[in-house]
């Protein structure tokens, strides 16, 4: 790959791609793109990921493949509630027209897919949608993503497989581009709308800073590695749900919001007495509201820790502690917190985990 290599970005508006993007300076980059203009890219093309070609035209495709060295592909359809068809058609189908581009343009492809595909012990009735009325279905998104890196493995390219798990916010500021899936627990915790919590207190939820994963790609990409599979991840250091839960609670306190401390139950008490007891009885929005949450904390119940790249590849971010993992959880509270306005009053700044008294 030649030293200033020309890298073509999906999803470069996204979380991830937004947060990259300013990491590959020293690569002149192409940001394709299809509803949402991006800045700080050396061009954009307007594109179709789903389409031939890319939506191009026979011409400007192979002027295209003719130019990229290396394709970094982070558009996905993340949410939970699109349905199968959608997220197939971005996550596996999108994927399938970036292999294609990474054939015809001899480029390497990193594709970003997610550390949850290997939870393989996730069914529908641990997720919550065998019953109740959640609209999220978290095994789409799963099952497209890894019907994605299926597509990728067995189109013969060069290809480096990326995992992050859950990414949350700058590690420093907690700035994200949109609020994932994650950030609507955070949000419920907050406002009391999420009393109970149905994951074990010693599971591991493992969730990563935004620009640790966007410093791990711009360092694949600048070592030219052609294969393998990165895993961009907390591994042994994840935050376990009780420490989750308290990190949460004390900086909600630290902003001077009331958000109470959410009880810890085992998953199969929901269905067998919350459910029934307290959650019947809700408006039908609120009942959806709480199964949705369910949805996404189910992820992480009864979990594994993953392996971690972090640390292990020469040019890429060190393994995180759980000492910085505690800071950047505060930093994205923090930040949601005041983006939305639940911060009334002139509150303290939020102490870092160093900070705060053992």
């Amino acid at each position: 790959m030649p030293s200033h290599p020309t890298v073509l970005l999906t999803g470069a508006s996204g979380v991830v791609g937004s947060a990259l993007l300013p990491r590959l300076t020293d690569c002149r980059t192409i940001a394709l793109t299809h509803r949402t203009p991006v800045a700080g890219a050396d061009e954009q093309l307007a594109g179709d990921l789903t389409a031939p070609r890319l939506g191009l035209d026979a011409d400007t495709y192979r002027r295209l493949a003719a130019r990229v060295d290396a394709i970094v592909h982070c558009a996905a359809l993340t949410g939970f509630s699109s349905g199968a068809e959608a997220a197939h058609a971005l996550n596996t189908a999108g994927t399938r027209q970036m292999t294609r581009l990474a054939a015809d343009a001899d480029a390497v492809l990193y594709h970003v897919s997610t550390a949850f595909v290997d939870r393989t012990d996730l069914t529908r009735a641990q997720l919550g949608q065998d019953h109740g009325d959640a609209t999220a279905r978290p095994e789409d998104y799963l099952d497209s993503k890894r019907a994605g890196e299926d597509v990728v493995r067995s189109s013969g390219v060069p290809a480096v497989i990326v995992r992050p798990s859950v990414v949350i916010g700058d590690a420093v500021t907690g700035a994200i581009s949109a609020f994932q899936g994650m950030h609507g627990v955070i949000h419920g915790l907050l406002r009391g709308l999420l009393p109970l919590v149905p994951v074990p207190a010693d599971s591991p939820v493992d969730f990563v800073p935004q620009d640790v994963v966007a410093a791990t790609i711009a360092g694949l990409v600048r070592q030219g590695r052609r294969d393998g599979e990165v895993w961009v991840t907390a591994g042994d250091s994840a935050l376990r749900t009780e420490c989750t839960l308290r990190v949460i609670h004390d900086t909600a306190d630290e902003l001077g919001l009331t958000a109470a401390r959410p009880r810890i139950v085992g998953p199969e008490m929901v269905d067998r007495l919350i459910r029934p007891v307290f959650i019947a009885n809700l408006h039908p929005r609120a009942r959806r509201r709480f199964d949705d949450m369910l949805a996404m904390t189910a992820l992480f119940a009864h979990g594994h820790v993953f392996p971690t790249s972090l640390g292990r590849i020469d040019g890429i971010p060190e393994a995180l502690s759980a000492g910085e993992l505690e800071s950047a959880l505060r930093a994205s509270v923090a930040y949601m917190a005041r983006t939305r306005g639940m911060v009334r009053r002139a509150a303290q700044p939020v102490r870092t985990a160093e900070q705060v008294p053992a």
